[in-house]
């Protein structure tokens, strides 16, 4: 299948099957990557181990060729004693048998002497020229083929040391050399005798070599220690020939780590033997528990993703129900439905859920006030062609009363039904839904000569506009409703006198007119509640958010009403006009 093919299948998935792959193949990676960083590091750490296990064989070799080479000295010196050779020549040339019973005397215990000071050694053992046997230390009589065989290799040595490894019959290693005649002057060379001495090598091994691993000595095919190794060096079939190595060999079903050295005083091979489980039994069992460790990691992030994935795509199937509910028109039921076990969280797929479901209540909401609004419509369409009255009637009564009262002479009934009318006028005509200040404060001049009439000297009204914003616009019924409120909530609740001033000023982009009074103020949470809509006032008037709308309608959102009160200090609506030019 072609990479195309496989996006193309990716991208059409559902998202629950998207995030389950994904998960997947993160974690497949993941693990991919952390197996072959761990083969990586495992096997630096083995060959470090390698190395440390061949360190610790060259320490041991070491150790042991160095007291190998003090004991191979220690045969020289005894070959080469003044004293010894003068004895063993005495034993040779004295016809004496005294003489010769001193000698072989004073010969024993100067053997005894060196066996005693030396740890390593079962003991010295030296055949004079006669071939008679002189010997010190823990003596055992060796077999005359042995005995001819080492009488061969030290006679071929001219004097050199000769290795004589051990057998079944005798466990000690033997450094044996031929002892000559060089004393003073007389370098003849002559033959003395035959010095055997009998090395303790398991001692030595033991002492001196590391306890990791079993140690085997060889010297081509034969084995020089341990007698009866626990297995078949010959069948080693990796190359030890060279100075210094390691290998892994299998012998009789069972792996060995074996690091081999080679000495160049001796020329035998030391061989560190390990079964390889000791080793790396552990390192093989963490190798397996990473391994299974992170297919359980794998397996239950599987599960957690899928399960992850199901509680993002549940409340999404659910929404989607909801939508095709709504677009078949049945809002009620797309917004009561909801799954019994899928539960919304604050995230946002929650906060789609929700907004959805506003969005459908306000959607309903409309529906049902649109439906509302029409039939209030007609009902009221049909209430005013039943009560269908012409104003002029009104506005003629109204007349009629003006002119009763001047006949009468009642100015104040006069003054107030002519204010009245005006008032009236203006309320009911609302062709002209812009007017200029000026018209604006002409109707509240009208409602205030009424109000004074009512309130006599409690009513202390002040007019402060400037007369050069009078020709500017604003929305009919601006100030009149402010001023009417101000009247009904400042004034109407107290005894006292109640200071009502409107002004008018220009400051930077706009033009602001205040309606400002004196009276109580209102607490800081009802100017809240005032200010977001959530209060209406109790006069059956316009309300403030009415002038407010129509402002920001007719000039922008940044115009409009700004509420300032504090309890005791009075109110202050300060209207925000634009500061253009006269309309």
């Amino acid at each position: 299948m072609r990479t195309s093919n496989v996006l193309d299948l990716y991208r059409h998935m559902r998202i629950r099957n998207k995030l389950s792959v994904l998960i997947a193949f993160i974690i497949a990676l993941s693990l991919a990557f952390t197996i072959l960083v761990q083969q990586y590091a495992f096997s630096i750490y083995d060959g470090q181990i390698y190395e440390k296990s061949s360190r610790v064989l060259n320490l041991s070799s070491s150790a042991i060729e160095t007291e190998l080479k003090r004991l191979q000295q220690l045969s020289y010196n005894i070959a080469t004693d003044v004293t010894i050779q003068g004895w063993l020549t005495t034993l040779k040339e004295s016809a004496s048998d005294y003489d010769r019973l001193i000698s072989r005397q004073h010969l024993v215990d100067r053997l005894f002497s060196y066996t005693g000071s030396e740890k390593y050694l079962f003991s010295i053992q030296l055949l004079d020229a006669r071939g008679t046997e002189h010997a010190g230390g823990n003596v055992i009589r060796i077999e005359s083929d042995k005995m001819n065989r080492i009488l061969d290799a030290t006679t071929s040595a001219m004097g050199d040391n000769r290795w004589i490894y051990p057998d079944a019959g005798d466990p000690a290693l033997i450094a044996a050399r031929e002892i000559r005649s060089y004393s003073n002057t007389n370098f003849d060379l002559a033959h003395l005798g035959t010095l055997v001495i009998r090395i303790n090598i398991d001692q030595i091994v033991k002492d001196l070599a590391s306890e990791e691993g079993d140690l085997v000595l060889t010297s081509g095919g034969e084995v020089i220690y341990p007698r009866q190794p626990d297995m078949d060096v010959s069948r080693i079939s990796s190359p030890i020939d060279s100075d210094r190595g390691y290998a892994i060999e299998e012998i009789g079903g069972e792996e060995y780590f074996i690091a081999h050295i080679r000495s160049r005083n001796t020329g035998w091979t030391y061989l560190n033997v390990t079964p390889f489980h000791q080793i790396f039994n552990s390192i093989l069992f963490i190798k397996q528990l990473v391994v299974f460790v992170f297919i359980g990691i794998f397996v239950l992030v599987i599960l957690l993703g899928i399960r992850f994935s199901r509680s993002l795509t549940r409340p999404i199937d659910d929404l989607i129900v909801r939508m095709k509910l709504a677009e078949k028109g049945n809002f009620e039921e797309a917004n009561v439905m909801a799954a019994p076990d899928v539960r919304l969280g604050m995230d946002e797929i929650g906060l789609l859920h929700r907004t959805f479901r506003f969005m459908i209540d306000r959607i309903n909401w409309l529906i049902k006030e649109n439906y509302s609004n029409r039939l209030l419509l007609k009902e009221t369409e049909f209430k005013a062609l039943q009560a269908q009255i012409n104003p002029h009637f009104l506005y003629n009564t109204l007349e009629s009363i003006n002119w009763m009262a001047k006949v009468n002479r009642q100015p104040v009934i006069s003054e107030m039904t002519e204010a009245l009318g005006f008032l009236l006028r203006n309320s009911v005509d609302m062709k002209e839904p812009m007017i200029t200040i000026g018209e604006e404060l002409d109707i509240v001049r009208s409602y205030v000569t009424i109000q004074q009439y009512r309130f006599e000297d409690r009513l202390e009204f002040e007019l402060d506009v400037p007369q050069a914003l009078l020709g500017r616009p604003l929305p009919k019924l601006t100030l009149q409703p402010l001023l009417e409120n101000a009247i009904h909530y400042a004034l109407e609740p107290t005894i006292d006198p109640c200071h009502i001033t409107i002004r008018g000023r220009e400051e930077s982009d706009f033009l602001l007119l205040t309606v400002e009074d004196t009276g109580a103020g209102m607490a800081p949470d009802t100017l809240e509640r005032l200010r977001s809509g959530q209060l209406q006032t109790k006069g059956k008037g316009i309300g403030l958010l009415n002038i407010d709308e129509r402002i920001k309608l007719a000039f922008g959102e940044q115009y409009g009403i700004r509420i300032e009160s504090e309890p005791g200090q009075g109110t202050r609506i300060t209207i925000a006009l634009p500061r253009g030019t006269e309309g």
